[in-house]
């Protein structure tokens, strides 16, 4: 048997294994959660409501995943993973990147707001001041 064929062996193996029930109700239970904690959060105006569909997509598909077996397999072997785990930290860091990059985007676009609007104040100050100075 070649160290290839070994590879292979031990890789349908990893994915053969079953899942523990206990993982999978801990995910459903924390996708369950998630969705209570963003309605709050919404409910409290603590969360934005443009980003309350994002979150409610996350605990569905966590609680997909976790539920639809043969969909979290499909998606291991698609990516060449070696174990199912592996592929749901493959996609949440995948998630966590873009959620990194969208923020990059929005504090991008915050500060050169930030930098016209106080170019802006000072102009706006300096004819206060030169009004005030000038006699009447």
């Amino acid at each position: 048997m070649t160290p290839e064929q070994r590879l292979a062996d031990l890789r349908e193996l990893f994915l053969a294994a079953p899942e523990s029930t206990a993982t999978r109700v801990l995910a459903v239970m924390l996708s369950l959660a998630l969705v209570a904690i963003v309605l709050r959060l919404v409910r409290r105006r603590t969360l934005r409501e443009e980003y309350t569909p994002i979150w409610l997509l996350v605990a569905v598909a966590i609680a997909l995943v976790s539920t639809v077996e043969p969909l979290l397999d499909a998606l291991t072997r698609a990516i060449g993973a070696w174990t199912p785990s592996s592929a749901l930290f493959f996609f949440g860091q995948i998630f966590l990147v873009a959620i990194c990059l969208n923020y990059a985007v929005r504090l991008s676009q915050l500060t050169l707001q930030v930098k016209n609007l106080t170019q802006e104040l000072a102009v706006l100050r300096s004819v206060v001041e030169r009004e005030e100075a000038s006699p009447r």
